[in-house]
Formats: structure tokens, sequence, C-alpha cells
């Protein structure tokens, strides 16, 4: 199989821009290396090591650093790992698992397992948020809780507008490299100006084979099958995953939902002040 990244110097630029985000966090970590079935998973190791573990899972076209930047605030409360998902564009395997089956939720097991964790809190962003479904499905004999923002896998939102908002967008700034059609995204997705990602995301759509394959939903006797408490965090005015109607899924199909949130007036992405507001909510409701 041949690498995700189009050519080494463009995947030297990407994580360059990793080392710069986890630099700019100015936290203490250390790397471990987990080497699973499906490849080689990078982790970064934070926060206070006496207090119980959370594991934190990104989004598409994310990384380890992203996720610690929206969760910094957890950083005295957990023993924090934060994961590299493979196949994404960061120090983790190029493994492209799929999302039909429990792959996913595997990969997290040898993880954790391999970690020695028990009792662990997950929390996660978008694809992040299938990830932990995944896991869930799985197995969840050693998960304590779990906390969704704007996840995936519980709705999809309008086709049509996910296509011309985000991918005519992006597909065009592939071809051309003409900001505007950066910058459009940008704004469908984000829901604050981030200087980051604009950097981080030029580089992505041009040196990365991202993967376009349509996110599928739980199925309905999945989720009732499921009983650690469930945190959703929805975001209201999500293009990829509306967050009205996900809530009102998530009630009909989780046995387990201890509690939604909707972040009025939110994209996609958060602001700096709604990942605080999320940061407050896992710490203030987790079971520890």
């Amino acid at each position: 199989m041949g690498s995700l990244f189009k050519s080494e110097k463009g995947k030297q630029e990407i994580l360059q821009l990793y080392d710069q985000k986890l630099e700019s966090l100015s936290v203490d970590f250390s790397y471990k290396t987990i080497h699973t079935s499906f490849g080689k998973t990078n982790i970064i190791s934070t926060g206070n090591p006496q207090k119980p573990p959370i594991i934190l899972i990104h989004g598409s076209n994310g990384n380890a650093p992203i996720a610690l930047e929206t969760y910094k605030d957890l950083l005295d409360s957990f023993s924090v790992y934060a994961v590299d998902v493979l196949a994404q564009p960061n120090k983790s395997a190029e493994t492209r698992l799929s999302m039909q089956d429990d792959s996913y939720g595997k990969w997290m097991h040898e993880i954790i397992d391999e970690l020695k964790l028990q009792n662990v809190i997950l929390a996660g962003f978008s694809f992040g948020g299938l990830v932990i479904l995944k896991t869930l499905i799985h197995n969840e004999q050693k998960i304590k809780e779990v906390f969704l923002t704007a996840p995936a896998y519980v709705v999809n939102g309008n086709p049509l507008k996910a296509l011309f908002r985000f991918f005519i967008p992006m597909k065009r700034y592939m071809k051309t490299k003409k900001k505007k059609y950066l910058d459009r995204f940008l704004a469908a997705a984000f829901t604050e100006k981030d200087e980051y990602a604009e950097k981080s995301l030029a580089l992505i759509f041009t040196h990365f084979t991202m993967d376009f394959t349509p996110v599928p939903v739980i199925k309905t006797a999945d989720a009732m099958k499921i009983s650690s408490p469930i945190t959703l965090i929805a975001a209201e005015n999500d293009i990829l995953f509306p967050g009205g109607k996900m809530i009102r899924r998530a009630k009909k199909i989780f046995p387990s939902l201890k509690s939604t949130v909707l972040l009025e007036d939110s994209k996609h992405v958060q602001s700096k002040e709604e990942n605080q507001r999320i940061a407050a909510i896992i710490k203030n409701n987790a079971q520890v």
C-alpha cells in the first residue's frame, strides 16, 4: 500500500506544523507508541498521572495536539492520553480502517489494554465520536463513560448543503490552490477564525489523500445495547451533523444518554470559549 502522503516533502511540512502546535501548548508530555494489530499508534501522554484516565480522540484531518488544545482545561484533573487516529495526517500508521465494521472499536481496545487502563473516560470530537461509539459497540467493559462533541455516526446533515458548503470549495481549492475556496470551507466549518487550521488544512488538502467515504450512522439496535453513560454535546449550526436533529435521535436510540447540550450558534468546529465550556462539562459531570 502506498503512503497517504503524496510526497515526503508534504509529509514533513504537515508534521512540522504538528510539532509547532504541540510546542505552543507549553505542556509537559511524553510520547507512547502502541503497536496494535492495525499498525503503530502514536499517543501523547500528559496531565496528572495521579488522576483518573481520559482518552482524547480528534476528528478527521486532525491530530493529538489539536485534541489537547481543545481539552487543555482537563490537564489538571485527568491523566490524559491524546491519540493520533490511524490514517490521518499525523504520526500514527496509515492503515485506513472500515467504518462499516468494528475495526475502530478493536483498535481502541488494543490501545486501552496496552496502556493497562481500567474505568477510562473517552472524549472525542467529530470523527472521534464515531471511534468512541464503535468502541462501545465492540466492548464496554473498561469504559466508565463517554463525552461526544459534534460526533459523526449519530446523524448526517443535508447532503446538498454539505456538497456546496464543504466539498465543492474543498475540491476547488485542491485543484486551483486559490485561497478564496479554502476561506469558504473554513467559514462553513469553523465557528471562529483559526489560523492554525488555515495553514494545516491548506497543506492537508494539497499533500494528503483524504477519505471521502460516506459516514454511516449507528443502527438503532446497536445503540440500544450501549449501557455506558453518554453525554452528547451538539452544535446548532453544524452542517455535517446538525445539533437539533442529533439530539432528537440520540434521545430515541441511546438508553444510557446521561445528558445533552446544544451549543447555540456553533458550527461544526467550536470556538475557544465553547471548548472551555465543554471541558467544564466534562470536569463537572464525569464520574470520578
